[in-house]
């Protein structure tokens, strides 16, 4: 095996080990040394491929930022051509995506936010992106960003291991979210949002005084 292959095998190995160590242990846990041990690298070896815990954290975050974005292009490209809003569409199947993955990746990504907040702000622009976009091709902006902050909840919650619902019912609501059909009849032309927002709020009745 030539080097750069060596060197690939013992990152993925150190990453796995440490996916593992957090899912099995808590993030507390998390040690140069256990990874060490856990993937039977050399404790050497292992700082060639990471200097720090954070350097690990940061590789794991970004790994499945990827995975994801990769998910996320072969489902646009489908998207494109059955869906009035390609981008809502791709990021609601995104979610329910992650949310089926094992909750060990979802366990590391928050140990990331927690050991090291700033880790978080590559996703945060992917977000801001992501959005600004949903928005751009939506005829009701608003009602768009609903749908895409009802399956982040569902999302959420579901890794933090805190949804009451069961996954049948989460797919169900998942499907739900992503059926144009089923939205159509909410949304809110351009000019009927702006004569809604510009009309004035009528003032409170004042109650009759008792005589």
């Amino acid at each position: 095996m030539d080097n750069p292959s060596r060197s690939e095998r013992s990152r993925n190995a150190a990453l796995q080990a440490a996916i593992t160590i957090i899912s099995r242990d808590g993030p507390g846990r998390l040690t140069l040394d256990a990874i060490a041990r856990e993937s039977g690298l050399s404790k050497g070896g292992l700082m060639h491929q990471f200097r720090t815990k954070q350097a690990v954290l940061k590789a794991l975050l970004e790994q499945q930022m990827t995975q994801f974005d990769e998910f996320s292009r072969r489902y646009m490209e489908n998207a494109r051509a059955t869906s009035a809003q390609p981008q809502l569409a791709t990021e609601l199947a995104t979610m329910r995506e992650a949310t089926v993955k094992p909750n060990s990746a979802a366990l590391a990504l928050l140990a990331a936010i927690v050991e090291e907040p700033s880790l978080m702000n590559a996703p945060r622009e992917v977000d801001v992106e992501h959005t600004n976009a949903i928005k751009a091709e939506a005829s009701d902006p608003e009602l768009a960003m609903l749908r895409w902050a009802a399956a982040r909840g569902l999302l959420l919650t579901s890794l933090l291991g805190v949804s009451p619902l069961t996954d049948a019912e989460r797919d169900r609501l998942f499907a739900r979210l992503l059926d144009d059909k089923q939205w159509a009849a909410l949304e809110q032309p351009a000019a009927a949002r702006a004569a809604k927002s510009a009309s004035p709020a009528r003032p409170s009745r004042k109650p009759r005084a008792r005589t």
